[in-house]
């Protein structure tokens, strides 16, 4: 249905529902006031239990993840009312992308409760109930990119610590450049990796920074000595300079 044929029936609310697990999401459709009625008050993060829905979701346990309102701005979490709010966002702030180093912007969100006036809702699935759900749980779609971390590539190998990530262990990608040319092979650069080079330029970082602090020391130390020689020189000078000041004054007098 169309996105006016949406908009002139107020009850109407679309999920969004996506399951991690096996990598597919499917857009469902509910128009019952009481299934809906379920998810008014429900914040960002928690978790719904699917019999709401319907009994083909029987043991099924939803997370909300977000959603979008009717005019199109996102839900925000921890903005702790149903209304949208205009806020200045800054870099590391959700729906906010910056542009510019250092940009801050006043951009209007929704807030992380739920209410009839969201038009889409995210959900997760979180546990699996008794059935399958057609298009989510029967299908796998895979992934077009695999880990880049090391720790993450041991996690889906289920390889040990001392086991070696060599080429066999990144998820390849064969791209098509066109006909007549061989296709081109991309693999991901592991990020994380701890090498033998890696460890020996933690090591001469950290002898640098030893050698510099002792380096410091020593010319601190240099420097104290040096000033309190200036110091008594100077004083001396000073003394003898007071000294035979005095002797022609008493010569003087004598005279």
């Amino acid at each position: 249905r169309s996105h006016e044929q949406l908009l002139s029936r107020p009850g109407a609310m679309k999920f969004n529902v996506s399951n991690p697990a096996t990598g597919a999401q499917k857009v469902l459709e509910v128009d019952d006031e009481r299934k809906l009625r379920e998810f008014y008050d429900k914040r960002m993060n928690q978790e719904v239990d699917g019999n709401v829905l319907g009994d083909e979701f029987a043991g099924y346990i939803f997370k909300v993840s977000g959603g979008n309102d009717k005019q199109g701005f996102p839900m925000k979490q921890g903005v702790m009312t149903t209304k949208r709010v205009s806020l200045l966002l800054k870099k590391g702030s959700t729906c906010y992308r910056q542009r510019r180093k250092g940009e801050r912007k006043r951009k209007s969100v929704r807030g992380c409760i739920v209410s009839s006036d969201i038009q889409v809702l995210n959900l997760v699935i979180v546990k699996k109930g008794e059935g399958d759900l057609p298009g989510l749980t029967d299908t796998t779609v895979p992934r077009r990119l695999g880990p880049k971390r090391a720790t993450r590539i041991r996690k889906l190998f289920a390889l040990e610590k001392a086991d070696r990530l060599e080429k066999t262990y990144r998820v390849k990608r064969e791209i098509t450049r066109g006909e007549g040319k061989k296709p081109t092979i991309k693999m991901p650069k592991i990020q994380r990796l701890v090498t033998p080079q890696r460890l020996q330029r933690k090591r001469a970082a950290k002898a640098f920074k030893v050698a510099n602090a002792t380096k410091t020391r020593t010319e601190l130390a240099a420097y104290a000595k040096l000033k309190a020689q200036r110091t008594r020189e100077a004083k001396e000078k000073r003394a003898e300079q007071h000294s035979k000041r005095r002797s022609q004054n008493s010569a003087t007098k004598s005279s």
